[in-house]
């Protein structure tokens, strides 16, 4: 029986009738609430920058949360509400949603080898700010970082890395000079934290976008190193 039938037979509405309507209902919530979070503000960088070292510390212990990966999938096609953007390096031992112990969704993470920031990675930052509502970029190194430790053999020795490579290591070449000059006991460690900070001034004043959120208050950039060995993440 069609719904109309139903609803003229039994002067009023059938039940199937009501399930579909009820579904219908439903849906037109769901897209109304999507079309309301893409519009909301994220939360604050410094709120954002707790939760991920509190995740962080509960990977170190091996205590992560329980997770229902099926949970939220349905809300995830439609919209995306990300705490925080990282731009880590593509080390494969490095795993940011691992490393801060955070689901689908919730981390916007950019990644390239030395977690350098070219104009590819400033624009995924920026959609991340602009369109995401992502109030804090971390940027991330990390112990026995090859890409930094190639860059220190460059300086050091002359080498030369083939094909795109070479551009890479330039890029990173201007925090190994830096850390060289303090003259450190570890330069591979002092380099690796100076390609951090180097980055993430890099990140606060790119323009147009990344720069303005952060004059005005919007955007909290820092960074971070994190040991392999231990899993926990320093901050710079």
């Amino acid at each position: 029986m069609c719904q109309f039938c139903g609803f003229a037979h039994h002067g009023g509405l059938s039940r199937r009738a009501l399930f579909g309507g009820g579904l219908a209902a439903l849906a037109l919530a769901r897209t109304a609430r999507a079309a309301s979070d893409a519009t909301q503000e994220g939360i604050p960088g410094d709120m954002a920058l707790r939760q991920l070292m509190d995740g962080n510390a509960r990977y170190v212990a091996n205590r992560p949360k329980d997770r229902d990966f099926n949970a939220g999938r349905a809300e995830r096609l439609s919209t995306q509400r990300p705490i925080a953007a990282i731009l880590s390096c593509a080390d494969s031992r490095v795993a940011p949603e691992f490393v801060f112990d955070e689901g689908p969704g919730k981390l916007f993470v950019v990644r390239v080898a030395g977690n350098v920031l070219d104009d590819d990675g400033a624009a995924s930052l920026e959609y991340a700010v602009k369109f995401l509502g992502v109030r804090l970029v971390l940027v991330l190194g990390h112990r026995n970082c090859g890409a930094v430790d190639a860059a220190i053999k460059a300086v050091q020795d002359g080498a030369v890395l083939p094909g795109h490579l070479l551009g890479l290591i330039d890029a990173i070449k201007p925090a190994v000079l830096a850390a060289k000059a303090t003259k450190p006991a570890d330069l591979l460690a002092a380099a690796i934290a100076e390609n951090v900070r180097q980055t993430g001034r890099h990140v606060t004043t790119s323009t147009p976008i990344l720069a303005a959120a952060v004059d005005s208050g919007q955007l909290k950039v820092a960074g971070g190193v994190y040991d392999l060995a231990d899993g926990r993440v320093k901050l710079l």
